[in-house]
Formats: structure tokens, sequence, C-alpha cells
């Protein structure tokens, strides 16, 4: 991510001056020390919390006080001990605990026995930073990194036996500990590797590699098998394994540690060390990484609010900016696992010899069209040149696009296309810095059989459960599609209605490629949601192998062709074409007062199945309308700005905010699954008043527009990309009641419309809004007035 550095010195020169004055009300707190970490870190999946971590961090270091899982694994704000520091935090990867202790040495007998109990009264949590203090030992441990090295500080007691343990015989996160291999390299040095098992998910092992160095030499390193401790020379290798490092230590004798990881080799981890970590000040590390954190947070300022309201704002951002982690080096090696066997593949180099982009781990794109489309595109424009370079890379080096990698495998995780709206969308705002030929062919590919429409998740051995053929033959997947289960989310009335988005977003791109059977083609794939619309129930439902409507109806039941949701649900999925699913059910006022009623009926159970993922998954809390704690209807309430009703547009999206994404308690606050930055992404667009329901995905892309939460915001435009300064959204009159938008102006003009479009958003300038305690229904309401859609050209 070249770009990133320029931009910063550009940000830094233009609102530097300014920084000192952020949110001056409250007075000199800057974006970064808004953050909360602990925001439902109670309800932590593997890789939602985030402490120790730079942005979009290989290391992502941080207390993990529960093990052996995916879900209810890591640091669980209500677990009373914690087991032991490790430096991977991902979807799907895992990788070197830590831990350092006093006394007699259990480190063999499992973290069961050498944890520690610690207290939230003695701990410290910010942005880039983990201060704890380990009861059963009295050492007082603080952590923080850079983008791909764990730096630790460890201050001891007085103590003849001060150690400091690498377990590898560990089940951490998604994964258990295959093996392990460590070798002392000096009294001051440590290498080595672990080799992590597959998962249902990641079918391949993933070999994480590390160097680890110290300020200060140890005297002896030991080890372990088998949980019996084990007579070393300078090495150890095999499963269930584990090494420690000894040492004697004074009262407050501070010991510090630098654990750098790679996935390439032992030698890349020791040369990602030495570049980004050279030095030993720790202190100055934690500065860097605060400083690293404000600037990219300070790319949106906002004015107004409670001191909550912009902590949570702030959190939710800084969600948005970790869980897709970069997986190559700071010299741009990384590892392939598409092939039969590992390649090391190298990332095109600039004329500074510096990468022109970074690889990275992620979970699916599914639901990315309503998040990091629209955030990142606008806001992190290099991030999302990146991230599209890396998904090209991946089609050059196995053949498909991916929509979920990790480690450098295909998971095949959730279904459909789902990258194809996230590149398409940046090609269409003008994020052209990538293969463009070699992307449009791996999205097509996608589109037929034998690419990711063929497979549902996680089929990683045949192309049968996405049903492709008989959506191109039929114009939908049945459900059930067959006897056989080929992979998880066979679900084909959802894959039905995401291939027909999917095309639709598709054909955009192939028009302005020149590609015009294409898109001819796609256009008319487009229109095969309407195959699933069921008009005697008035809901989009199931059809089986027969053709027939699948019988008894209950729009209610999850899953049941309808992936991680329910009919009732994805019946709001056409994000292409609002104005089509209008007129499938009846017209505007029809279509308003449908939509309006799931929300009064989802307002009593606050929009969510639930107010976290253990809830979620209770048969009884899933029989919701809409569930703003997972993707399938996070769009719905800017539907209301496509049926002449903005003013419900304004009211619901509000609504959501209060009960879904507010407050900063440890207990709740995403009431489902974050999913890797999507929600909060969510979270940052709907308090901002802007978002797309099609993801930026017509030939001019636009911003739909409801209610923002602060009096102003300002989103600093990176110039690189987009030629304005700066996007300025003032909401004047602005409060908790005073809701609704009265009137409009874009630039100084009057603008009567909800809706902008993206062009004039990055060509700098201000969109003042008016607001008060009442609707104005007649703003933005006439039909003319609505946003794009397919039906309507």
């Amino acid at each position: 991510m070249h770009k990133f550095s320029t931009f910063f010195l550009f940000l830094l020169a233009s609102i530097g001056g300014r920084n000192s004055h952020l949110l001056a009300q409250k007075n000199t707190r800057q974006p970064v020390d808004w953050v909360n970490p602990l925001v439902d870190a109670a309800n932590s999946r593997w890789f939602f919390f985030n402490s120790a971590t730079r942005p979009f961090g290989m290391v992502n270091l941080s207390p993990d006080n529960a093990i052996d899982a995916d879900w209810n694994a890591g640091y669980r704000y209500e677990k009373d001990s914690i087991k032991c520091f490790s430096h991977i935090h991902c979807w799907q990867l895992s990788g070197i605990p830590v831990l350092p202790t006093t006394g007699e040495f259990k480190g063999h007998l499992g973290s069961n026995q050498y944890g520690s109990r610690y207290s939230h009264a003695m701990e410290v949590i910010r942005a880039g930073y983990h201060k704890v203090v380990l009861d059963a030992y009295g050492i007082t441990a603080e952590l923080t990194s850079t983008t791909r090295v764990g730096f630790h500080k460890y201050t001891f007691p007085k103590s003849d036996l001060s150690h400091i343990l690498f377990d590898f015989s560990t089940f951490l996160g998604p994964s258990d500990t295959q093996k392990g291999h460590v070798k002392k390299v000096s009294d001051q040095e440590l290498e080595g590797y672990a080799i992590m098992a597959p998962t249902v998910r990641r079918p391949k092992t993933l070999t994480v590699f590390f160097a680890a160095t110290f300020d200060k030499p140890f005297e002896s390193f030991r080890g372990w098998r088998n949980g019996k401790l084990e007579e070393i020379s300078n090495e150890i290798d095999g499963e269930r394994t584990g090494v420690y490092v000894s040492f004697k230590t004074q009262a407050g004798e501070v010991r510090k540690m630098k654990v750098a990881i790679s996935y390439v080799s032992t030698e890349q981890a020791r040369l990602n060390l030495n570049t980004e970590l050279p030095h030993w000040d720790f202190d100055h590390t934690v500065q860097e990484s605060r400083t690293d954190w404000n600037n990219w947070l300070s790319r949106i300022e906002i004015e107004g609010g409670t001191e909550t309201e912009c902590s949570r704002f702030y959190t939710d951002l800084w969600h948005a900016l970790q869980g897709r982690r970069i997986v190559s080096d700071v010299n741009g090696k990384y590892s392939d696992m598409t092939g039969p066997q590992q390649r090391i593949g190298q990332i095109p180099l600039d004329a500074q010899g510096k990468p022109k982009y970074t690889h990275h781990n992620s979970d699916s794109f599914w639901g990315a069209q309503w998040t990091i489309n629209t955030l990142w595109h606008l806001v992190y424009p290099e991030v999302t040149e990146s991230f599209v370079n890396s998904i090209v890379m991946m089609y050059q080096d196995g053949g498909l696009i991916p929509r979920g990698p990790a480690g450098g495998n295909y998971t095949y995780v959730m279904t459909g296309a789902a990258t194809t709206p996230f590149i398409v969308s940046a090609y269409l705002k003008g994020i052209k810095g990538f293969d463009i030929a070699k992307a449009y062919e791996g999205l097509r590919k996608n589109h037929f059989p034998g690419g990711m429409m063929s497979k549902a998740g996680y089929e990683h051995n045949t192309f049968k459960g996405g049903g492709i053929e008989y959506y191109i033959e039929r114009g939908y997947v049945p459900h059930p599609l067959s006897k056989t289960r080929y992979g998880f989310h066979q679900d084909g009335s959802t894959q039905t209605l995401e291939y027909a988005y999917q095309d639709y977003t598709l054909a955009q791109m192939a028009k302005k490629l020149g590609k015009n059977d294409d898109y001819a083609l796609f256009m008319k794939r487009a229109e095969n949601y309407k195959k699933i619309w069921n008009p005697e129930i008035g809901w989009m439902w199931n059809r089986t192998l027969d053709g027939k409507w699948a019988e008894p109806v209950d729009i209610l039941r999850y899953d049941n062709g309808w992936e991680e949701g329910n009919a009732a649900q994805f019946t709001w999925f056409v994000p292409h074409d609002v104005q089509g699913l209008i007129k499938l059910m009846g017209g505007r006022e029809a279509f308003t007062n449908k939509l309006n009623s799931s929300f009064e009926t989802a307002k009593k159970h606050d929009f969510v199945s639930g107010k976290s993922h253990d809830k979620e998954t209770l048969e009884e809390l899933r029989r919701v309308f809409l569930n703003y704690g997972n993707q399938p209807s996070i769009q719905t309430a800017f539907l209301f700005n496509y049926s002449g009703a903005p003013w419900l547009t304004q009211y619901w999206s509000r609504q959501v905010v209060e009960k879904v994404y507010s407050g900063i308690s440890p207990k709740y606050g995403y009431s489902g699954d974050e999913d890797q930055g999507l929600m909060g992404s969510l979270s940052v667009l709907m308090k901002t008043g802007i978002f797309s329901t099609n993801g930026g995905t017509s030939a001019k892309p636009f911003y739909e527009i409801s209610s923002p939460i602060f009096n102003k915001i300002t989103i600093h435009l990176n110039p690189a990309y987009y030629k304005g300064k700066q996007f300025v959204i003032d909401a004047k009159n602005n409060s908790t009641q005073n809701l609704y938008i009265q009137s409009a102006q874009l630039n100084g003009k009057t603008l009567n419309q909800p809706w902008m479009t993206h062009e004039t958003v990055v060509n700098g300038g201000t969109l003042t809004l008016q607001m008060g305690a009442e609707p104005n229904k007649s703003w933005g309401s006439q039909a003319k007035d609505a946003p794009e859609s397919m039906s309507s050209k």
C-alpha cells in the first residue's frame, strides 16, 4: 500500500493544525483516544477482539482467555483468567502463544494449569496497546506491535525462577497446533515454526514461522513433549511440544521480547523483525502505533454527539480497519497454497523496491456491498486497490477469484461471487490501479460452471452445490437442490438472489469495457430474482426441483433455502432493482407499508435475533422479519428512499443505530457477528447518513442520504485518487429529536432527491441538511426523485 505514506503526509499537512482542536468540545482528545476495544468483548469471536495491532496488521497480539473454539475464544471479557498471549487472531488463522511465568514451571501441564487470573481493575487497553497484571505470578505484561512484529514488555517480581514459555501443544481459536519446531540461535534469540492443523474452512495446514529476540540473555533453554519435561540441547521438534527460557529477576526488573512472524520462512520473519522493529524502545513503538491509528481514523472528523457516541463511532471505524489481515512479508513475499504444494510468491515491487500492494487473508465479502464497498472505496481507496490486487493475484496463482482466502488457501466460504460487486464498484468509482482485463476475466469465470457460483459454502472438492447450471437453464436454483449436501449454505433461493445481483454488477463492468454481448447476457440474468417471487404469498419463496413452490410455506423459518436468514429477510434482497421489487409488490404504497410493518415488528426485538451470537443461534430468536446482527437484511432501512418515503429511512435508520450500534458496553455492541469490519463499517455509514443499496455498482455510482447522528462530518479525501480535498455533511439543528430532513443543499444548490453521485462527492463540497422534529413528507418523495434501479431506466 505504497500510497498510504504519501496521503498521510498530505493529511497531516492539511489537518495537522486542526488535530489539536479535533472534537474541541470534548477537550483535546484525538480520534484514536476515543477507541474502546472492549465494546462487545464479552461475546468475542476468535478474531473479533484487538488491542496490540496495527491497521490490517499481520500480528494481532492480545490475551486469550479462552481457547479451543472459533467462537467463544480469544479475549472474553467475562472470563477471569488468561491462558496465554498469542500473536495471530485472524479468520481461520492462529499461532505462537507465549506467557511469562515465575516459580516452579508448569507450562508442560497445559494452559489450564499455567494460566493466570487477572483483574480488569489493573488492565489498560488502548488502540495498539494492552497492559495487564498476571496475578498468579506478580508480572505486569505490556503488549504493542508493528504490522508484523509483536513487542512484549514484562515487569517481573524478584524470583530465582522466571520464565517465558512458547506452547506448541495448544488448540488456538479455529485450529489445533499440529506440531512445533524451535531452535535456540543464541542466548538472546529463538526461531522456529508452528504447523496449525486444517479446519473445515481452511482445508490445508498453515505454517507460521517466527523469530523471537530478547533484550537480555536468558540462562537456560528447556522444553517438553506430550506433557512431560524433556532435556534438549538447542532444538526441539514434533507434536505436543513447547519450550521455555528461564532467568533470575530482581524486583521490578523489565524484560522485553520481540516476536516477528511470517508465513514464508524463519528468514523472512527475521527480515520483518529487523525492518520494522530494529530498536528496543517500547514506549516509542506504543506512540508510533497510536500515531498510525490516529492518522487512519482522522480521515473522518465528527462534531457534535455525546462522548459515548464519539467513542462508539471511532470504535466502529477501528473495527472496519482490521479483520482482513495482511499475510505478505515486508519485502512482498507470500505463501501461495492454491496448488498441491506451497509456492512462495513475490508481489511486484515499485521503483523504490517496495511491494506495490499487500496480500490479505479475508473472510467472505458476503455483505460487503453494503459496508466496506462504500466506506473503503470512498475513505480508504488505497486499501481497496490493495485488496483488489491481492484478489486478482490469487486468481493468477490458483485460477479463481476467491470469495474468502485463508492462509493462501481457497476456502469457498459462503456462496456466490461475492467479490464481484467489490471489484466492480471499485472500478466504476475510478479505482483502477490493477490489471483490469485479468480481473474481468476472473470475475466472468466465477459466474459460470467451474467458478465460484458452482460452489456452496466450504465445498472444497466438487462444483455442484452452487447450482449454477440450474440458474442458467431455469433462472433459479432449486431448493432443496439434491439429497446430497455438497457444502454448507446450499440454499437455492438465497443463491438465486445473490447471482442475479452479482450478474447485474458484472454487466456494468462489461459495458464499460465494451463487452456488449456480456452486458446483454448478464443484464438478462439479472432479472432472475423474479423467478422466485411468489405472488400468492407476496414474498420470495423456494422452488423445488420440479419447479413447484415448496410446501409448507413458513417465511420465518431460518435457513431452509435462505442462507443465515429466512424468506422474510431475503425478500428485500434485490439491491440492483428495488423499483422492480416495488412493482412486484404492487407499487410504492404497498411496498412502503409492507416494509414499514416489518420494521414495526422488528422494533419489538430491537431489530436483531438476540444481543449476541450465542442468542442468535437459538431457533426461537431466529424467527424474525429483520435482523441487523447479520448481513442479509441490513440494507432495508434505506429502501424507503426508493418508494417515496425517505422520512422512514431517516426514522428507521436512527432507530437501528440507537438499538443495535450504540453504547460502549463490553457485554453487547454488534448483536451477532461483526464479521471482520463489516458491521463496524455499516455502523459508521449509518451514523454519517450515507449508504449505497446496490453497493456502488450502477454505471454512475451514487450514495443514498439518511439522517446523520452528528452535527458535522468531514471526510478527508485521498488526493492520489480523488481531486476534492474533503466532503462535508453539515446537519443543522440536529438532535435526537430532530432526526428528519426538512431540506437539503448540495454545494449551495437545492437538493430535492435523497441521493447524490459518487463523482459529486469525490470532487469535494458540502451537503447541508436542515433537520427538524417532524417529517417533511414532500422532500425526496416524488417518483422522479428516487435513486436509480435497473427497472427505472
